[in-house]
């Protein structure tokens, strides 16, 4: 017998007419991911098949517990002997060292030719287990040790309990999308779920010098590491915010510094997202949270924009969000002490039902076309992966 990794997909098998492009981009995703590790893959609409050498299938476990597009996790045996004395030693044999009170044998014949049925097969490797193993029982309805025995042409496939897998669909699939990356603990858990969705997406955060600390930045190149485990690389753009936040300092109300500020960041990151070929924004916004994100606010801050803006954790509290970016890993990163440009001239009393007459108005104060073209052109793109990143500047 030799290792078989199965992978079940879950939500992929309702997309019917579509189903072979996202079942490609799955198998092309995985492949992606185990481009270091010697593999094949063959899949139909069922299920996909990874074949690696025995020391690796851990490790293709791990990777593939952080792709999307995939339902459940199995690691089957394979084997060429198809006679029912050897089933039942071989079923015998692999489930010797589990622990298991309960029990139920699921038999399938993809070849019907097999002179036994599936349900004949089924009672004789049931009746086999009961026999050589004291102090089990059939539970036919929640059982504890499912045991899969698939009789195919050739061989025969054999495979027990699997790991869930994180569901959701191939990244790429659904096209790309633009995050809104602050430092916070909610936007990194807005880039997962969106990621989880099959967009791929990139980031863009916005820095200002010296006010926001060169450890501000890293906490958010920290934070894109950790989502390219999800999305295979985060393409990051850095913008430097400070000319655009002192001009606002200076010459806005305060109360409406976080609005005037926020609809600044949503014309640039439209602009970068239109010029890298995004079709979404998407934020961490959760309605009620703070005063830009009340509904109003959201309002007014949203209409600088036509480009549609995704909000994945709007109708999360907040322990529902820390609870996820526990689950992913960006947590303890969130949580450095190190400020974003968001937080570091927050007024006392912001505005939280925003004219948008009076923000068009106190616009007019400031130059922001002009600031904006510069903070654009200027900007940085740095290229994370899971390991190392790459700088480039780019000019638009």
């Amino acid at each position: 017998m030799k290792h078989i990794i199965i992978i079940k997909y879950g939500e992929l098998s309702t997309k019917k007419d579509n189903i072979n492009y996202f079942l490609k981009s799955l198998k092309n995703n995985i492949s992606n991911n185990l481009s270091d590790i010697k593999h094949t893959i063959t899949y139909d609409f069922g299920r996909m098949f990874i074949d690696v050498t025995e020391e690796d299938i851990e490790k293709t476990v791990e990777r593939l517990k952080c792709i999307f597009g995939i339902h459940e996790i199995i690691v089957g045996f394979i084997s060429d002997e198809r006679e029912i004395l050897a089933i039942k030693n071989n079923i015998l044999e692999l489930i010797k060292d589990k622990e298991f009170k309960t029990f139920k044998v699921v038999t399938k014949r993809s070849d019907k030719n097999y002179p036994i049925n599936s349900m004949e097969v089924s009672r004789t490797i049931g009746g086999h287990i009961l026999k050589n193993i004291e102090g089990i029982s059939v539970d036919v309805h929640n059982p504890e040790l499912l045991v899969s025995v698939e009789i195919r042409k050739n061989e025969v496939l054999y495979y027990f309990n699997g790991l869930s897998g994180l569901g959701g669909y191939p990244v790429g699939t659904l096209g790309k999308g633009l995050l809104m990356l602050s430092g916070g603990i909610d936007s990194p858990v807005a880039g997962y779920l969106t990621i989880k969705r099959g967009v791929k997406i990139e980031g863009i955060y916005f820095e200002s010098p010296p006010h926001t600390s060169e450890f501000a930045k890293e906490k958010v190149i920290k934070l894109s590491r950790v989502l390219a485990k999800y999305n295979s690389q985060v393409k990051l753009h850095v913008i430097n915010f400070t000319h655009i936040q002192e001009e606002i300092l200076k010459n806005i109300p305060h109360e409406y510094l976080i609005t005037i500020m926020r609809r600044m960041m949503y014309r640039i990151s439209a602009i970068i997202a239109h010029n890298n070929k995004c079709n979404i924004l998407v934020n961490g916004e959760s309605i009620g949270q703070v005063a830009s994100q009340t509904l109003t606010s959201m309002r007014v801050i949203n209409e600088v924009v036509k480009m549609p803006v995704i909000r994945p954790v709007a109708c999360f509290d907040k322990l529902e969000i820390i609870d996820l970016a526990k689950k992913i890993g960006t947590y303890d990163i969130s949580t450095l002490p190190y400020e974003d440009c968001c937080t570091i001239f927050v007024p006392d009393h912001p505005v939280i039902n925003p004219s948008s007459i009076k923000a068009e108005e106190y616009e007019k104060l400031i130059p922001y076309k002009e600031l904006i073209y510069e903070a654009i052109k200027e900007h940085e793109v740095i290229y994370v992966g899971v390991e190392e990143d790459k700088t480039y500047e780019d000019i638009l």
